[in-house]
C-alpha cells in the first residue's frame, strides 16, 4: 500500500533524528547488504541508509533495486542518504496517521 503525503511528513519528521543504520560501500548493493537491510527493516521499520559511490544515477538505480527486493517505500532521497519505510505486520512499531 502505498503511502499518503501525510503519513509521508510524518515518517520524515522521526527519520531526520536517525543515523544511517547500513552504509553501502565501494562493493555496491550485494546479497548480504540486502539481507541486512531486511533484517534492519523488520527490527526497525524505518531506516536511513548511506549510498556511498556512484553517480546519481547509479545512486537511483540502488534505490529503486533496494525498494523492490526488500519491499520497502521510499520515504525520503537527500544526497547520498535514502529514508525506507516497511511497516511490520506481525509488531509494527510505528503508528501512522490515517487520512
Amino acid at each position: 500500500m502505498p503511502l499518503t503525503k501525510k503519513q509521508i511528513r510524518q515518517l520524515k519528521s522521526l527519520v531526520h533524528h536517525l543515523n544511517p543504520v547500513v552504509i553501502i560501500g565501494q562493493n555496491g548493493l550485494t546479497d548480504a547488504v540486502i539481507n541486512e537491510i531486511d533484517i534492519t527493516l523488520n527490527t526497525h521499520e524505518l531506516v536511513k541508509i548511506r549510498l556511498n559511490g556512484g553517480d546519481r544515477d547509479e545512486r537511483q538505480a540502488m534505490i529503486d533495486s533496494i525498494c523492490s527486493r526488500c519491499s520497502a517505500e521510499l520515504v525520503q532521497s537527500i544526497g547520498h542518504v535514502a529514508a525506507f519505510y516497511r511497516r511490520n505486520p506481525d509488531n509494527p512499531v510505528i503508528s501512522l496517521a490515517q487520512d
